[in-house]
């Protein structure tokens, strides 16, 4: 095993949140390969507050990437270079030994360089001219799971894929203790019975699945189930789109929490149900049970390696395409799972 042991090492995954939490192995298994190394994490917000808590990462860098990605969309190359100043400056100023760039992008790519490490170690993934910017690139590998795709970059250290545990690390700040109980009470819902929570956008169109049909798959679930819909404040005309095939009493909190808060009270929850989006990745983090739906991506680069996680995967010949938008304007994979097919998984989900 290479001996880097006390060297100052930075990783690189900027955003978004579920590819952040896939992300965060890689800080764990390198702490168990080289106790003393220190490890600097570059994020950007809003992803960056799932790292605050993380106990192997020794300084966490938040550098906002919005201005510069708003800056390259409208050419104007004098502010995308004060932006990349800013971040230059970040980063050299702590002296950095080795680069571990796992999110692949061009971007990273320059920021890897403007590090002024010497050795810069990229994976095999998307590319964009990434390679150009990297010392050395790690092997590629056979799994096409992100986390274990994210981890390859730890094997020219000497980590070997097999002693993986898998497992995402989100601690909660102590200020959220008792936060889920006191936020159950305020809004009469009784912990003791089962906690559907439910979130029904993505930020992919080709990742929906239509608010009708979250709605008829609920509507027939036992009386005890306390169904909770959460999400961001623009996706509330869609859950009451959902809400009124329900005919049967459900909770939104949609906007009413932040990205820790509806962590902790995923934490307190019987099951989420959801397609692959941000709070699937979360819960499975802190512990909670999903059901999920899976159209142009697949659980087995994206799915919960975890213990109590199922899957429903459209049965159309065209998924796994990983476009963000269908290219037949049809969205037919995910129309394909149809509400009969959630209901029943969610009936023998609950009653396990």
């Amino acid at each position: 095993m290479e001996n880097k042991n006390g060297k100052k090492i930075l990783i690189l995954r900027l955003s978004a949140i579920g590819d952040v939490l896939h992300a965060t192995p890689v800080a764990r298994e390198l702490k168990k390969i080289q106790p003393d190394c220190h490890i600097t994490w570059l994020a950007s917000p809003p992803a960056d507050i799932l790292l605050q808590e993380n106990p192997y990462i020794d300084e966490l860098l938040v550098w906002d990437r919005r201005p510069l990605d708003k800056a390259f969309a409208s050419f104007d190359l004098p502010a995308a270079y004060r932006e990349l100043k800013k971040a230059r400056a970040l980063l050299q100023a702590r002296h950095f030994d080795l680069v571990l760039d796992i999110q692949g992008l061009f971007l990273t790519g320059i920021l890897a360089r403007l590090s002024g490490a010497r050795r810069r170690i990229g994976i095999h993934e998307r590319h964009e001219g990434n390679p150009f910017f990297m010392s050395e690139m790690a092997p590629n590998i056979e799994s096409p799971h992100k986390v274990r795709r994210y981890l390859s970059a730890l094997l020219p250290l000497g980590f070997h894929l097999e002693d993986f545990t898998p497992g995402l690390t989100l601690n909660l700040p102590a200020e959220l203790d008792g936060f889920a109980a006191g936020f159950w009470q305020e809004h009469d819902i009784d912990p003791q019975r089962p906690i559907l929570m439910v979130t029904v956008r993505t930020t992919w169109p080709d990742k929906n699945w239509e608010p009708e049909n979250f709605g008829l798959a609920l509507r027939n679930l036992p009386e005890d189930v306390q169904i909770v819909f959460c999400g961001s404040s623009g996706e509330a005309g869609f859950i009451t789109t959902a809400q009124k095939q329900m005919n049967r009493p459900s909770l939104s909190i949609a906007g009413e929490t932040s990205l820790m808060e509806l962590a902790a009270l995923l934490k307190s929850a019987d099951l989420l149900l959801s397609c692959d989006t941000g709070p699937l990745h979360i819960a499975d983090a802190v512990g909670c049970r999903t059901l999920s739906l899976w159209g142009p991506t697949q659980p087995d680069v994206y799915g919960p390696l975890t213990a109590g996680h199922e899957f429903i995967i459209s049965p159309h010949e065209c998924r796994r395409c990983l476009k963000t938008k269908c290219k037949y304007k049809t969205n037919a994979c995910m129309k394909a799972i149809t509400p009969e097919m959630v209901a029943g998984r969610l009936k023998q989900t609950l009653r396990n």
